[in-house]
């Protein structure tokens, strides 16, 4: 009973939060940063455990998994305009998990982690499902992955149109490249604000960046650790 009147918090508190940033579009309103940050102060106001809020919590985080296979449902609809786009695509979102994992680990050392901060940082830029996989691989801790994950997402989001208009990327390709490289399933949600073809775009480059982090991630770390 406890779990479905927190899943039923988290629900009401979502809707609303959508609700209004359909009237109000401000970045600041954006459901996914309202959410959680309304969910953290009523628990903290409560005085809930975590684990109490999780046990509805926890169903919504395993609808992540068939979530992220239902993207392929607009990856089939647009499939002549990404064979198009194919290479430019897929050299793309290598670059950009290459730079991301190189990135998060100059980062995390700038700022004096230790190495399982470093590692539980490094595929922060990825979906969660799959960053905690590969949390567990490299020797990071999964539950500091998943904030990671959340705060990069939250962060792609939030600057992300920024970066759009400050550099004038304006073709959709491009568009969903580089949200869904750099901000995974909230990127990808920010692309389909913009258009179909760049939430299109910005699924396959989630999962691609996905891809190429669980592959390259175990040898970046050993390589990147050694400086």
């Amino acid at each position: 009973m406890t779990g479905i009147l927190y899943l039923i918090l988290t629900l009401t508190i979502y809707y609303t939060a959508k609700f209004i940033y359909k009237k109000w579009t401000k970045v600041f309103l954006s459901p996914l940063l309202i959410t959680p940050l309304a969910l953290v102060l009523l628990l903290l106001w409560g005085g809930v455990p975590y684990e109490t809020y999780n046990m509805g919590g926890q169903w919504l985080s395993d609808l992540l998994q068939p979530a992220t296979v239902a993207f392929a449902v607009p990856l089939y609809k647009h499939f002549k305009v990404l064979k198009k786009h194919a290479v430019e695509i897929i050299a793309s979102v290598l670059f950009g998990s290459i730079v991301a994992m190189i990135t998060s680990v100059v980062l995390g050392k700038w700022m004096h982690l230790n190495s399982s901060l470093v590692t539980s940082l490094m595929p922060r830029s990825i979906t969660t499902p799959i960053a905690i996989n590969v949390s567990e691989v490299i020797g990071g801790v999964p539950n500091i992955t998943a904030v990671f994950v959340i705060i990069t997402g939250l962060l792609g989001t939030i600057i992300g149109p920024s970066v759009l208009k400050i550099f004038h990327i304006d073709n959709e390709v491009a568009r969903g490249i580089l949200l869904g490289t750099s901000a995974h399933g909230m990127g990808t949600s920010k692309a389909f604000e913009l258009s179909k073809l760049s939430g299109t775009i910005s699924s396959i480059s989630m999962i691609l960046a996905a891809l190429f982090t669980l592959g390259m991630a175990p040898y970046m770390m050993s390589i990147l650790l050694q400086y």
